[in-house]
């Protein structure tokens, strides 16, 4: 399912226009994403967890040459699984 595929279910569920759940999947996503960068958990009850996990600095190779190269830590989105969404799945 890609984005358009979620934008048309939830028009089909809740009714609304094509238009304004674009909006609303929108707003959704860039709401998560804002507090992601804030560093911020997003937890919905019963689905899951979006945190931020980070990533400490390490020596890399570059495949190509066997050159060892510095890769900096970084901060990655990760999703933890609730309980229902368990649930549901199995």
């Amino acid at each position: 399912m890609n984005k358009n595929d979620l934008v048309d279910a939830v028009a089909e569920r809740t009714g609304l226009a094509k238009s304004d759940a674009a909006r609303a999947v929108e707003a959704v996503l860039g709401t998560v994403t804002d507090a992601l960068k804030k560093n911020e958990t997003v937890a919905l009850s019963g689905f899951g967890s979006f945190v931020t996990k980070t990533r400490a600095a390490r020596t890399g190779r570059n495949p190509r040459t066997g050159e060892a190269i510095a890769i900096p830590a970084s901060r990655a989105p990760a999703f933890k699984a609730g309980k229902g969404l368990k649930d549901a799945l199995n």
